[in-house]
C-alpha cells in the first residue's frame, strides 16, 4: 500500500523539510503549465499549513549539457503568482552549496535546478540519490507523469527518506482506478494522436474490457493496427496533401453520439491536427460531447489532449465527473496494467 500525504503526516514534520517531485517537464509559457502548477498547490498549501518547508524537485527536457533554456527558474516566479507567496529559486548543481542555501533562505517554497543537469539522475544513481536526499527531512511525489521513469529522484531516493505520494497523485491513482477496474457501461475509449498502433497495443487490456475503440484521424498504417472487432475507423475524414488532418462531419456526429451515451470514457490523443486552421473542428467535437454528458466518468490524458482544451478556447468549466489527467507516458502504462517504477518505490 502506497501511504498518501495526509494532515497528520504533514503535522509529523512540522518545521521539517521536505523534497517534494514535481513534474515541471514543460515549456514555461505553455498551455499545460498552468495545469501542472495547479495540480500540486494543494499538496504545498497542506505543507506550508504546518510550516514544512518546500524544496521543488524536477526535470526538465532532455539536456545534453547544462543549458540555461532549460533551467527550472522560470517556475520560482510561476509558482510564486499561483500561491501568492514568495517562492526563492536555488541555482547551482553542487548539493552541499544547495543545501547551505536551502537551510539559509527564509522562503518557504524553493525551485531546484533541473535535476538531468546531474548525471546521476537519469541513471538512478544510489549515490546521487543519497546526496539528494541529504537536502530534505522526508520526501513527497506527486508527479504521477514521471512514475514510468526508474530515475534517483523517483526511485532510488525513496531508499533514504520516509516517502509518501501526494494529494494529486492519490487523484490520479483514484481517477485511474474508478475507470479501468469497473466501469460503467456504455465504456468508450478513444484514442487519437500520434502512434495509434503502439497505443492500441499497450492498451490491450483496456480495449479488451471498452465496449467500443473510437479512432481519430491519425497518419497509420492499417498494418500496425491490431485486429480488435471493437476498433471504430473513421467514415470520413479532411484531408490535407493526401494526409487524413481531421476527422469528418459523418464521423464527428457518430462519434459525438457515443459519446454523450457513454457513462466511462478514456480519452488520449486529439483524433486531428487540431492546431491548425481548419482541423480543429473534430478535438473540439469531442470536447463539447465529453463535457455535456453529466452522467459519464471520464479520464482524459496526454499533453496534446489537454493543451487542446486551453487552445481551442473551451471555455465551459470542467464538470467534476470529468478528471484531467497530468500523465501521458505514465497514464497508458498504468492503464496497460504495468508496474510502475514511481508507485512501487512508495510502497
Amino acid at each position: 500500500m502506497i501511504q498518501f500525504l495526509t494532515p497528520t503526516v504533514a503535522k509529523r514534520y512540522r518545521g521539517k523539510t521536505c523534497l517534494l517531485r514535481a513534474d515541471l517537464n514543460v515549456e514555461p509559457g505553455a498551455e499545460d503549465a498552468t495545469n501542472r502548477v495547479d495540480a500540486m498547490i494543494p499538496t504545498i498549501r497542506l505543507l506550508l499549513d504546518y510550516n514544512v518547508k518546500v524544496v521543488l524537485l524536477s526535470h526538465r527536457g532532455r539536456p545534453a549539457r547544462r543549458t540555461p533554456e532549460l533551467s527550472l527558474q522560470p517556475f520560482a516566479r510561476i509558482f510564486m503568482q499561483r500561491l501568492k507567496l514568495p517562492v526563492r529559486f536555488v541555482p547551482g548543481t553542487n548539493l552541499s552549496s544547495v543545501h547551505e542555501r536551502i537551510m539559509s533562505v527564509k522562503e518557504r517554497v524553493i525551485v531546484t535546478e533541473n535535476l538531468r543537469f546531474f548525471s546521476g539522475e537519469d541513471a538512478n544513481d544510489v549515490s546521487f540519490a543519497r546526496r539528494l536526499a541529504a537536502l530534505g527531512d522526508f520526501y513527497v511525489n506527486d508527479a504521477f507523469a514521471v512514475c514510468h521513469r526508474k530515475n534517483a529522484s523517483v526511485v532510488a531516493i525513496t531508499k533514504f527518506l520516509p516517502s509518501y505520494g501526494g494529494l494529486w497523485m492519490r487523484e490520479e491513482i483514484f481517477h485511474l482506478n474508478s475507470v479501468m477496474k469497473k466501469p460503467v457501461r456504455p465504456f468508450v475509449v478513444v484514442i487519437g494522436g500520434a502512434k495509434v498502433g503502439d497505443k492500441l497495443r499497450s492498451l490491450r487490456g483496456i480495449v479488451k474490457k471498452a465496449d467500443t475503440v473510437l479512432l481519430g484521424s491519425s497518419v497509420f498504417n492499417e498494418d500496425d493496427i491490431p485486429n480488435i472487432s471493437k476498433l471504430s475507423f473513421p467514415d470520413d475524414i479532411k484531408a490535407h496533401e493526401n494526409f487524413a488532418w481531421d476527422i469528418g462531419p459523418w464521423t464527428r456526429v457518430r462519434y459525438a453520439k457515443m459519446l454523450a451515451r457513454a457513462k466511462s470514457v478514456i480519452w488520449n490523443g486529439p483524433p486531428g491536427y487540431y492546431e491548425k486552421k481548419g482541423f480543429s473542428d473534430g478535438t473540439r467535437t469531442l470536447w463539447s460531447a465529453l463535457l455535456a454528458n453529466r452522467g459519464v466518468r471520464g479520464v482524459v490524458g496526454g499533453g496534446e489532449t489537454v493543451a487542446s482544451l486551453k487552445q481551442l478556447r473551451i471555455t465551459k468549466r470542467l464538470p467534476k465527473n470529468v478528471f484531467i489527467s497530468t500523465g501521458g507516458g505514465a497514464m497508458l502504462a498504468y492503464l496497460a496494467g504495468e508496474k510502475l517504477p514511481g508507485l512501487i518505490a512508495l510502497k
